[in-house]
C-alpha cells in the first residue's frame, strides 16, 4: 500500500467532519489500513519479467526461480559447486555406481500437511525419472527402479554409473517434489504444493503472492510474504525500484538488468550487486564452413587480434571478467587457469603472414580472400551486434574481412545446429549443469543437443577425449577433463571471451542480500527487511 496516499485520504476525512479518535474509529477503515501497511513492511517485493506460469515441478513451463521457492530437491547445489543436503540428509553410491541409497529428512511435510517420506519420494521419481522426455538427464536415461526401504530410506538403481548424478538431482526441474495430493484423479497436476519455505496464496497474470510456510523444516525466512510483480519492461522495473514500489530485481531469468541499467541504478543511489557468474561467453570457429579456419594459425591470429576488455566494456561496461578458460573457477573441475590473451595486432599479422595469408586490405592465399561471416542474435545476447562491429574493426586491422549477419532467435535455432556460420557467439550452460553439460553437449559430435549446436567438432581427435570424461567412476576424471581443456586451448578450437556477470539491484529496505548460487534460484535467503 502507498502510505502517502493513505495519509492524504484520511487527512481529507478529518477535514470533512470526522473529529477526534471517536470519528476515526467510526470510519471503520483506519485500523485495517494500519494493519495493511504493517504487512507491506514484512513483504519482499520482487520484479519478474513474465508471469510465473505453470509451476508443475516435473514439467518445463514455469519460471525456474519461482519453482525454487516452492519445491525442494534431494540435494542442493551451493556456491562453488558444493553439493549440500536437501530433502536427503545422507547418501551413498554403491554397487559399482549403479545404486544410490538415500536417507530422507524426517519430520518434513508438504504445504497441505501430507508427510514427505520414502513413499512420496518414490511417487515423485516415477513422474519423471525414466520418462523419455527427460532422457537428456543421465539419471533418467539410466534409471531402473526405486525401492522404498522404510519411511526414511529409499534406494534408486541404475543400469550403469551415472555421470553427474548428484548435480542432476539438484536441478530446479524436473527433480523436485510435489505433494501426492496435489494431482487430479488422472494424475494431472493441480496446484503448486511443495515442501519449500514459501506457499503460494494467489496468482494471476499480474503476479503472485507467497506466504511463509511456518511448518517448514529448515531456517525460516525473516519476513512473512513475497510479492512477485510482473513488469515486462526493464524501464518500468527500474522506475518501480527507484520509486520504492519494488525491492529487488535482476538475474538472468527473473528480471534481467543490463550493465547500462545497473550503472543508472547505482548513480541513483540504489544498491547494485555484480557477481562473476558461472556462464562463459565464447566465440566459436566453424572450420567445416570456412576452410581458412582449419588452420590453427588463423584461429590463433583471431584469438590475439581481438580485445576482450573492449568486448566486456561494450556488453557489460567492464563489469565482466575476461576469460581464456571454458569455465569460471567456481565451476567444479574447471581446470587450471590459462593466461587471458591480450590484443596483439602485430603478433596476429605475423601469424597470418607466416601462414601464407598476404596482401591488403584483405589478405589472400592462393587467390582466396580471408573473408569470414559472424552470425549474431540480439535476442540471444543483447548487444552482440555491437560486439560484432568491434570485432569487425579489429579483424580488419589484421587483414580479415568480417561480415555480420543478424538473425532472430528462431533463425539462430536453425542455423547454429546446422552449422551455418563461420563465427558465432555461444554461452555455456552455467551452474548447476557444468562441467559435463557443456563438455558433452557442445563438443561431442555424436550427441544431439537440439537447437544449441556445437562449439567445435572434431570426431577424430576431440571426441575420444570427451568420451573419456563420461565414465562416472573413473579415478582419473579430473585428469581426463583437463585433457579436454588442454586440447581446446592448444588447438585454439574456441575463443573464450568473458564470464557473464550476474547483476542484481535492490532498495535500501533489503539487508544482507547475497546473489544466488545459480541463476535458477530466487535470492530470498539471508535477506531481512528494514522498515
Amino acid at each position: 500500500m502507498d502510505s502517502s496516499k493513505f495519509i492524504a485520504i484520511h487527512r481529507r476525512s478529518f477535514l470533512t467532519g470526522l473529529s477526534g479518535m471517536i470519528g476515526i474509529a467510526a470510519g471503520g477503515s483506519f485500523f485495517p489500513s494500519m494493519v495493511a501497511a504493517a504487512a507491506d513492511n514484512d513483504t519482499l517485493r520482487i520484479a519478474i519479467s513474465v508471469a510465473p506460469g505453470d509451476l508443475d515441478p516435473h514439467k518445463f513451463k514455469g519460471l525456474y526461480a519461482v519453482q525454487d521457492m516452492v519445491f525442494e530437491p534431494l540435494v542442493t547445489y551451493s556456491y562453488d559447486g558444493k553439493i549440500d543436503p536437501g530433502l536427503a540428509t545422507a547418501w551413498s553410491i554403491e554397487n559399482e555406481g549403479k545404486l544410490l541409497r538415500l536417507t530422507l529428512r524426517e519430520r518434513v511435510v508438504f504445504h497441505d500437511g501430507t508427510p514427505f517420506d520414502a513413499t512420496a519420494a518414490k511417487w515423485n521419481l516415477g513422474r519423471w525419472m525414466g520418462q523419455a522426455d527427460n532422457n537428456w538427464m543421465n539419471c533418467s536415461r539410466l534409471f531402473v527402479d526405486a525401492t522404498v526401504v522404510d519411511d526414511s530410506h529409499i534406494d534408486i538403481r541404475f543400469k550403469e554409473p551415472v555421470l553427474g548424478l548428484l548435480q542432476e538431482l539438484a536441478y530446479v526441474r524436473p527433480g523436485r517434489f510435489l505433494s501426492p495430493k496435489s494431482v487430479a484423479a488422472d494424475g494431472s497436476y493441480k496446484a503448486p504444493v511443495g515442501t519449500g519455505p514459501w506457499r503460494e496464496i494467489s496468482a494471476d497474470n499480474s503476479g503472485s503472492v507467497f506466504e511463509r510456510f511456518d511448518r517448514y523444516w529448515g531456517e525460516k525466512p525473516k519476513f512473512s510474504k513475497v510479492q512477485l510483480k510482473v513488469l515486462p519492461d526493464s524501464r518500468g522495473r527500474m522506475a518501480a525500484l527507484r520509486a520504492g514500489d519494488i525491492d529487488l530485481m535482476g538475474g538472468a531469468f527473473v528480471s534481467p538488468i543490463t550493465a547500462i541499467e545497473a550503472q543508472t541504478l547505482r548513480q541513483a543511489g540504489l544498491d547494485v550487486v555484480v557477481e562473476p557468474g558461472s556462464t562463459t561467453m565464447i566465440m566459436a570457429f566453424n572450420p567445416d564452413r570456412a576452410p581458412a579456419l582449419k588452420e590453427v594459425a588463423v584461429r590463433k591470429a583471431i584469438d590475439i587480434g581481438i580485445d576482450r576488455a573492449a568486448i566486456s566494456k561494450v556488453l557489460y561496461r567492464g563489469m565482466a571478467a575476461t576469460s581464456a578458460n571454458l569455465f569460471a573457477e567456481s565451476v567444479p573441475l574447471a581446470g587450471k587457469r590459462y593466461e587471458v590473451p591480450q590484443i596483439d595486432v602485430e603478433g596476429a599479422k605475423a601469424l597470418l603472414q607466416k601462414a601464407g595469408w598476404v596482401g591488403s586490405p584483405v589478405r589472400e592465399k592462393e587467390g582466396t580472400p580471408l573473408a569470414l561471416e559472424i552470425v549474431v542474435s540480439e535476442e540471444q545476447i543483447p548487444g552482440s551486434r555491437s560486439v560484432a562491429e568491434v570485432l569487425q574493426a579489429e579483424l580488419q586491422e589484421i587483414g580479415i574481412q568480417l561480415t555480420i549477419r543478424s538473425v532472430d532467435h528462431a533463425s539462430r535455432h536453425s542455423d547454429i545446429p546446422e552449422r551455418k556460420f563461420d563465427l558465432a557467439f555461444f554461452q555455456t550452460y552455467g551452474a548447476p549443469y557444468e562441467p559435463f553439460a557443456t563438455i558433452v553437449g557442445l563438443f561431442l559430435s555424436t550427441y544431439d543437443n537440439g537447437v544449441d549446436g556445437k562449439l567445435f567438432v572434431d570426431a577424430e581427435r576431440l571426441d575420444p577425449l570427451v568420451t573419456a570424461t563420461m565414465s562416472a567412476l573413473d579415478p582419473n576424471m579430473e585428469a581426463n577433463v583437463q585433457k579436454v581443456y588442454d586440447w581446446l586451448h592448444d588447438n585454439v578450437a574456441i575463443a573464450p571471451l568473458l564470464y557473464v556477470p550476474g547483476i542484481w539491484a535492490h532498495s535500501s529496505r533489503v539487508k544482507d542480500f547475497k546473489a544466488p548460487a545459480t541463476e535458477y534460484d530466487m535470492p530470498y535467503e539471508n535477506i531481512s527487511l528494514s522498515e
